[in-house]
């Protein structure tokens, strides 16, 4: 099989693997709403031919293909009788929570040593 057919039967698989239902999940009906949940995907390839020290008529070249596939959940589509809304995962909102709540805990935590 040589290096092109291989990428080709890659992408081939990562383009099933990658399909619609991957980014919108199964619809949910839920007290007269249609909630889908929709994820972010992303495609990696890499690939390389290292050359032969063999003569001409024998092939020792060295051929290496990857390719991977990330999904990740982005938000829900919620969808109403008067109006559709994308409601996003904010994971900012909940990093800086999380910062904020720690600076506090150790500020606590350290005025609490000193007057010990």
């Amino acid at each position: 099989m040589s290096l092109q057919e291989f990428m080709q039967s890659i992408v081939d698989c990562l383009h099933t693997s990658g399909n619609v239902k991957t980014v919108f999940g199964e619809p949910i009906e839920v007290k007269g709403r249609t909630i889908i949940p929709v994820a972010k995907v992303a495609y990696g390839f890499r690939g390389g031919v290292m050359g032969s020290t063999k003569s001409d008529s024998e092939d020792g070249s060295r051929q290496g293909v990857a390719g991977g596939i990330a999904v990740r959940p982005a938000g829900v589509l919620e969808i109403r009788e008067d109006r559709t809304e994308f409601i996003p995962f904010d994971e900012k909102k909940k990093l800086a929570g999380a910062l904020l709540l720690g600076l506090l805990i150790g500020a606590w935590l350290v005025g609490r040593s000193r007057e010990s």
